[in-house]
């Protein structure tokens, strides 16, 4: 049985590495943490915005959506440096390495004017989810690490995963805080 893939509203690639820096792996937590103030500051208050936005004026602004779309992006040059599937520190504008794709929704037609309000909950059993499986990519980060330290390279399995965990929390966040979907 074949069927046409699904077409997600919220989409994310991230290249594979062929090789990765043993000095920068070493030090990541060290790196990182200005660019994660960057972002912190940045990104505070954006989905309770936009969901006033929708439930109060059912209007959804081209411009607002592409600010969210921007600063998602940014965010997942910061998460995928975070869990060391790319050595380029994050920039702000270019995409390196990580390519992340979101459709603009038309609100009238693709988005309830209430759902906002209860999309957080009905998101819980994925939050659930997300989070036993984020421990589980916690220790194989661990182990990624040390792969990276010793060989120079993230093994293809915990890439995968990882990038199928980051694709997931993406989805939903797409679904609850940028409302796309």
């Amino acid at each position: 049985m074949t069927g046409s893939p699904v077409s997600y509203a919220a989409r994310l690639t991230v290249d594979y590495p062929e090789e990765l820096s043993r000095l920068t792996t070493f030090f990541r937590l060290v790196t990182i943490i200005p660019i994660a103030i960057v972002l912190g500051l940045v990104s505070s208050g954006l989905a309770g915005a936009t969901g006033l936005m929708i439930v109060f004026r059912r209007r959804y602004p081209r411009w607002w959506f592409d600010f969210a779309r921007e600063l998602t992006r940014f965010s997942m040059r910061v998460g995928a440096y975070a869990v060391l599937l790319t050595d380029r520190y994050p920039s702000t504008v270019d995409e390196q390495s990580v390519h992340v794709e979101l459709d603009y929704p038309d609100p009238e037609r693709d988005l309830n004017r209430w759902l906002p309000l209860v999309k957080w909950f009905l998101a819980i059993p994925h939050y659930i989810v997300l989070f036993v499986l984020g421990i589980v990519a916690f220790f194989a980060l661990i182990v990624a690490w040390f792969a990276i330290l010793f060989t120079g390279r993230y093994p293809r399995p915990i890439f995968d995963y990882v990038v199928g965990l980051m694709r997931w929390g993406l989805r939903v966040n797409a679904y609850v805080a940028l409302l796309v979907t």
